[in-house]
């Protein structure tokens, strides 16, 4: 049963706004949206965003709702932008899924640590060698600092650098998006590129 819209809705609905809710990071405001779904689904109902929350595994975020409109003036304009991902990216959030699936189907602690050797290690055998192994490194350091913008790693220590798999990966890098990576990437090497 829900309470009554109070105090808590506005929290909600701006922690949802700034980005994802974890449930570990904020468990006060993670309980009030799951006690308040209903006002929280229809405030963003009318800003054509629709709450995605995943209780099992603590966090919540907004997801642009489809627009059917034929006439481009009844659309409501863009509020979660897409964020395009170039290969090395994608690819680091494709092993990233991988590993998460593999660790989630050992029965394991349901955090997927991993130190950044181990991701520089599976980032390595898909990217092209070059003479110049530091280089290298340097550019996967830089794809894995933009797993951590995108809210996909998280960094736990900077004397040691340990990075937790967050598990919000597993909505964003799910069998549809997957598929359609492949395909593209199936393109891509028909045309030699």
């Amino acid at each position: 049963m829900e309470s009554a819209p109070g105090n808590g809705l506005p929290a909600i609905l701006v922690g949802l706004l700034k980005g994802v809710v974890y449930r570990d990071q904020s468990p006060a405001l993670f309980r009030d949206l799951l006690n308040l779904q209903g006002a929280v689904r229809d405030h963003f109902h009318l800003l054509g965003l629709e709450p995605i929350i995943d209780e099992g595994e603590g966090y919540a975020f907004l997801r642009q709702l489809e627009q059917d409109a034929a006439d481009p003036e009844e659309r409501l304009p863009r509020l979660i932008a897409r964020r395009p991902l170039s290969y090395p990216v994608s690819l680091l959030l494709v092993l990233l899924r991988k590993r998460l699936a593999q660790h989630d189907a050992h029965g394991a602690d349901t955090r997927l640590v991993l130190a950044r050797e181990q991701i520089v290690d599976m980032m390595r055998t898909f990217l092209a060698p070059g003479s110049n192994e530091v280089k290298i490194e340097d550019q996967i350091e830089r794809h894995i600092g933009r797993g951590e913008e995108l809210g996909f790693l998280r960094k736990l220590n900077e004397d040691e650098p340990l990075y937790e798999v967050r598990r919000i990966l597993r909505a964003f890098v799910n069998a549809d998006w997957l598929a359609e990576l492949e395909a593209i990437y199936r393109e891509h090497a028909a045309r030699g590129e």
